[in-house]
């Protein structure tokens, strides 16, 4: 039974659509969730740091159940995207509305981003075409080329504009790492034509391409719902981004690799990532939080991730230090002192 633990990330899903369908508090159940319920529980629960054996790995990696969970994931994902744009224009109250485009918005980030991260990451293309599909449904899908060719190489290193610096606000960090992805996502496909000797301007060029489905998508949502409409799917966008960013925030706060003689940067090891063995969110995010394993080894699939001794560890899972993060002052106190020498 241990693989179906994953499918608790249905309950995302489910809160999003109640919220989506209710009127009053419930409205804001997705965040109640994630953000109350889930940091309390996983202060009362020790962090699991075990591994999978050799065979349990050989079972995980031909099991096709985790890859078909995040395909469900898409159709999901894109159906409470329909509905939040049918939706959203007919909410009266104030209160209703803003817990409406929040509850997307975590939708677009737990589901959209995270799992586009995932796919993203796949060497088959169908799948990273998927990927696109998820991370485009938050106006984020920049994200893969400078992910995968810029944040991955530099990672823990001042180049890299996803790396929060030691005292660092997390309301700064946001805005410099959201614009400094999105411009090293225009120069690393800008380098990857040149050594192709491919044209800029072609079908080649992806950015271009993602720029003129993100304007299509924007526009549809324009010629059939409304002004209105297409504002409230911009803000429950930038929720979902801000999601992320607060979790590129608490992934690599304050850890640098050093430079060598040569004036390169040393390897990238588990030391450079935090990592969190808290179990609600590790399932809820598909082990996104065995994060020093996964920049150890881009290539694994989730299921397969590893925890490791040398990696600095989160006291709690990601939920609980997203929300320490929205406290500059208090989050310096804590994390500063556990940033390794």
């Amino acid at each position: 039974m241990n693989k179906y633990k994953y499918l608790g990330i249905l309950l995302v899903p489910f809160s999003v659509y109640i919220a989506l369908s209710s009127t009053g508090l419930l409205t804001f159940l997705p965040l109640v969730l994630l953000f109350i319920i889930v940091p309390i529980v996983e202060l009362f629960f020790k962090p699991n740091h075990k591994n999978l054996t050799e065979l349990q790995l050989e079972k995980a990696q031909k099991d096709k159940f985790y890859s078909a969970l995040l395909y469900t994931m898409i159709p999901i994902n894109l159906g409470l995207l329909f509905l939040f744009l049918s939706v959203i224009s007919e909410v009266v109250s104030t209160i209703d509305l803003i817990g409406k485009i929040t509850s997307m918005g975590m939708a677009l980030g737990v589901l959209g981003i995270n799992i586009g991260h995932e796919l993203g990451h796949r060497t088959n293309r169908l799948e990273q075409f998927l990927g696109e599909i998820l991370l485009m449904s938050s106006l984020e899908t920049h994200f893969l080329p400078y992910h995968n060719s810029g944040h991955h190489f530099n990672v823990a290193t001042p180049s890299d504009p996803a790396t929060a610096r030691k005292n660092e606000w997390l309301f700064v960090f946001w805005v410099r790492s959201q614009f400094g992805s999105y411009k090293q996502a225009w120069q690393l496909e800008s380098k990857r034509l040149s050594i192709e000797k491919k044209s800029f301007f072609s079908f080649n060029n992806r950015m271009l391409i993602y720029t003129f489905c993100h304007i299509a998508l924007l526009y549809l949502i324009y010629f059939f719902f409304g002004l209105f409409v297409l504002l409230m799917y911009f803000f429950a966008s930038c929720i979902g981004i801000l999601l992320l960013e607060t979790v590129n925030y608490i992934e690599h706060y304050g850890l640098l690799r050093k430079k060598k003689k040569s004036g390169r940067f040393e390897v990238v090891t588990p030391m450079h990532s935090w990592n969190s063995d808290h179990m609600i969110g590790r399932i809820l995010l598909f082990e996104l939080s065995r994060h020093s394993d996964h920049h150890h080894r881009a290539s694994k699939h989730y299921q397969l991730l590893d925890s490791h001794e040398s990696s600095p560890q989160m006291f709690t899972g990601y939920p609980g230090m997203m929300l320490l993060a929205l406290i500059p002052p208090l989050w310096f106190k804590i994390m500063n002192k556990r940033i390794p020498n």
